[in-house]
């Protein structure tokens, strides 16, 4: 990620106060990291995917701009929820399509061998979804080090910054919630 954070701490305490042209400001400021955020999530999707990373950081920016009660903690912050909200914007689509398709099969992703546990296996979006909120309520750090690196795709360099961690824990946080998931999943394999 670049390394903008006063900036874009700036631009979310602009915002929040009601100027709208901050906004225009923040975008452009951040729009690559989204993207970056975006492709990592789409990665684990459907190859047919109806979503594109560019729809996909559009989607979760309006989402993120309605957020008036958020009290912006400052760069970190701001990705971490985007991270969220992309997810968010991801299950809902998968719960519109299944909807659409009235039951006719589950909206699959692709897991890699580092979560899935050896060789490729298709999983639920919806059920590794409910599995996240589950690991959220009893370790939010573990929960959050899993969104942010296997679905945005950030090193444990940069989640260990954002955490204000050491990377050595959150390696270890990331080992132990990858083997959770893993446990959650499996009886839906």
């Amino acid at each position: 990620m670049e390394d903008n954070t006063g900036e874009v701490t700036r631009l979310l305490h602009e915002i929040k106060q009601g100027n709208r042209l901050a906004e225009d400001q923040l975008i452009a400021i951040v729009y690559k990291n989204l993207k970056k955020i975006a492709t990592g999530q789409l990665r684990h999707e459907r190859p047919d995917h109806s979503l594109q990373p560019t729809a996909l950081v559009h989607e979760a920016y309006l989402r993120l701009t309605k957020m008036q009660d958020v009290d912006w903690e400052g760069h970190s912050h701001f990705f971490r929820i985007s991270a969220t909200v992309m997810r968010r914007v991801l299950v809902d689509h998968a719960r519109a399509r299944q909807a659409w398709k009235r039951g006719d099969g589950a909206v699959q992703v692709t897991l890699d061998s580092a979560v899935a546990g050896g060789g490729e296996s298709t999983i639920d979006v919806l059920a590794i979804d409910e599995a996240l909120t589950r690991l959220a309520a009893f370790d939010e750090r573990q929960a959050t080090i899993l969104e942010l690196h296997f679905f945005s795709g950030e090193t444990f360099e940069e989640i260990a910054l954002q955490l204000r961690v050491s990377t050595r824990t959150v390696k270890r946080d990331w080992t132990m919630a990858r083997a959770w998931l893993h446990e959650q999943l499996a009886p839906i394999r």
